[in-house]
């Protein structure tokens, strides 16, 4: 859908870092049970008709993983121009393939597969190169509101919260271009 966006509308995607469960220990946690109660009233079923509209798998994680070294891999990985592919295959690799973002076998076979230097990827990481800059953009985000993931900012002032159907960007965006400032 992003790509379809980028296509038609000629906008920038940027990925940022978000904690939704901030708290999250490094080996993870099960799902809230907030979470669980949602999956039981169909919120999956929503995500994967989405998925299935655009022909993309969907799997449900498993658990609440913890994304501090995905968020920082993904840094490394936008500072050689590569953060949107690799994100991308990231996603795949956890929403369709059940992998674990925590893992360094995950991040690792992401990274090989466009092309970046998976061994390079995990020593800058684990030298905290990238830390304090995944630390600003979170807080960045917690302060302009975001509180759920997906969370689609446009021009820095308006938010579309969820995975939503592509009709809802495509309807947000005419309404945004249609605006005077």
């Amino acid at each position: 859908m992003v790509e379809k966006l980028k296509e038609e509308y000629q906008v920038d995607v940027e990925w940022r870092p978000f904690y939704l469960y901030f708290d999250t220990p490094p080996e993870g946690r099960e799902l809230p049970e907030h979470v669980q109660r949602a999956r039981a009233h169909g919120s999956e079923e929503r995500l994967r008709s989405i998925a299935d509209g655009y022909g993309m798998p969907f799997r449900s994680t498993e658990r609440v993983y913890n994304t501090r070294l995905a968020h920082e891999a993904t840094e490394y990985a936008r500072t050689h121009d590569k953060g949107n592919e690799f994100h991308k295959v990231l996603f795949r690799k956890v929403y369709a393939d059940g992998h674990d973002p925590s893992q360094w076998k995950t991040l690792r076979a992401a990274a090989e597969e466009v092309g970046l230097d998976a061994d390079e990827m995990q020593r800058e990481v684990e030298a905290e190169k990238f830390t304090a800059e995944v630390v600003d953009k979170v807080r960045w985000a917690y302060q302009i509101g975001v509180t759920g993931v997906p969370t689609y900012v446009i021009n820095d002032r308006y938010a579309i919260v969820g995975a939503q159907p592509y009709a809802a960007f495509k309807d947000a965006l005419a309404q945004i271009m249609n605006q005077k400032d």
